[in-house]
């Protein structure tokens, strides 16, 4: 992590920058092998790269609503598009707020519209904010009011903001400002800052069905390697794929922007860094879009943290269910860690509220992962959980060997939006060391009963822990 520890007292500051649908494999750190990542990549060899993270949902507003509230989000109400955070809803922001902190949200938010208050294109309101009440430039649906190169969001009083340029460059600018005001305001920066910079890209634009890339992007990156999981399929995206890459090398491009804003400030010495995305992207060959589904292309996400901010959080002891977060600090943590385990995005809100010192929410289905970093965290999850939404309803495990789903049948699901399901039954089982692109499913194979029975009951188990009734789930041999 950070070479430089917080000044005595002071509490880092935090900034989560999150991308979206953004696959692991398009960073360096993580064996791509274009010139796409050098600042993440550097910020990897820095501080901490997870090798093995997963989105808990993998699809946009529902993952969201999880990193607000560190609950899966069939437990928040939120587990499809357009369904709004509750206003009364414990989140990250609030208890910042309560710890001190001040706050700020940037971009993407994707939490207050609903069908009765269609804030897609207009702003949020305050109270549907999350406890981002501090500073705001934001829309709910970005990709509702901008494209690539133009468009608009709202400021904290409601006011329309337009921006022309490229939209990473442009959210970053906003980014930019916020620091810049906050370092030469001594009535802002007496509390440490925890900003959320939520980009879109790179997210496909839906109104034209494409992805955005810097302009130059398609000649820039026309010669890259094929993922291994899209070599010989058909989706979309070999007339996609440079535009993609041409979106994430622009979002490293401004990483690089915004540590430089930092370390000119004098506050990259005291700020966590966290980077990672909602969800990845399989380019229409797992189903007729691109994510919504159990694969890797869709479920991995890039993960690197960086900096100061391993405190001991004070656990809620109103709530039992609530989990105390591990006391660690950075004392011998040696830059450039990587570290194995298998890791959630439902295990942020835990952790950044661990490095803040700030009280725990009430019920939280994650954990810090800070005992990851410093070895103390002895009863690590051996396996990640996922709730799968809209264009089927599923769920997930996967572990160091085996990815196992299971499913609602689409005649059985046809005109519901539940949120689960009573019956389920096995859609997929690979095992990952000997087929890492997931083209071998083994889900009906008997040889595998008993490895299918193991993994049914992890997920039986891994569901009740996140507030879902125990299903019974039909093995794949039995529908055949």
């Amino acid at each position: 992590m950070a070479t430089s520890p917080p000044s005595p007292g002071r509490r880092p500051n935090i900034l989560f920058i999150l991308s979206d649908q953004q696959r692991w494999d398009t960073l360096g750190c993580y064996g791509q092998t274009l010139p796409i990542s050098p600042n993440l990549d550097r910020l990897a060899s820095e501080g901490v790269l997870f090798e093995h993270a997963f989105t808990c949902q993998p699809v946009c507003g529902p993952c969201r609503s999880s990193l607000q509230s560190g609950l899966y989000p069939t437990a928040t109400g939120c587990y499809i598009n357009n369904r709004a955070l509750p206003v009364d809803q414990p989140t990250v922001a609030k208890q910042m707020r309560a710890a001190g902190y001040t706050t700020a949200y940037i971009g993407k938010w994707h939490l207050a519209a609903d069908e009765e208050h269609p804030y897609r294109t207009t702003a949020v309101p305050p109270e549907r904010r999350g406890g981002f009440d501090d500073y705001w430039m934001g829309s709910d649906v970005l990709e509702f009011t901008s494209h690539g190169y133009e468009g608009f969001v709202f400021d904290r009083d409601g006011n329309r903001v337009d921006w022309e340029g490229y939209r990473v460059d442009a959210m970053t600018n906003f980014v930019l400002d916020y620091l810049r005001d906050y370092a030469s305001s001594p009535t802002l920066n007496d509390k440490p800052f925890y900003m959320f910079a939520s980009y879109i890209e790179p997210h496909h634009q839906n109104d034209l069905d494409r992805y955005i890339g810097p302009i130059g992007s398609k000649q820039r990156f026309a010669s890259y390697p094929t993922p291994g999981d899209l070599a010989g399929t058909k989706g979309d995206w070999k007339k996609h794929y440079p535009d993609y890459l041409g979106c994430c090398w622009s979002l490293d491009q401004n990483v690089g922007r915004i540590r430089a804003q930092l370390e000119l400030l004098g506050l990259w010495d005291n700020t966590l860094v966290i980077y990672t995305s909602d969800h990845g992207s399989h380019f229409r060959t797992r189903n007729g879009e691109y994510k919504r589904s159990c694969h890797e292309a869709c479920l991995r996400v890039p993960l690197i943290m960086h900096g100061p901010g391993f405190a001991q959080a004070r656990p809620r002891e109103s709530s039992p269910q609530a989990r105390p977060c591990s006391s660690s600090s950075l004392a011998g943590i040696a830059a450039g860690q990587k570290i194995d385990q298998l890791v959630s995005l439902i295990d942020l809100p835990a952790t950044v509220l661990s490095a803040a010192g700030a009280e725990a929410l009430p019920v939280m289905h994650g954990r810090p992962i800070q005992g990851l970093i410093d070895g103390s965290a002895k009863d690590w999850p051996r396996e990640v959980f996922a709730q799968i939404s809209e264009s089927h309803i599923g769920r997930t495990v996967r572990t160091a060997r085996w990815k196992y789903a299971v499913g609602v049948p689409l005649e059985v699901m046809k005109g519901t939006t539940a949120p689960g399901a009573e019956r389920y039954v096995e859609t997929f089982l690979y095992d990952l060391p000997a087929d890492p692109h997931e083209r071998n499913n083994l889900v009906a194979d008997p040889a595998l009963a008993t490895v299918r029975g193991e993994l049914a009951a992890t997920l039986k188990r891994r569901m009740v822990a996140a507030g879902e009734a125990e299903p019974t789930i039909v093995p794949a041999a039995h529908e055949a």
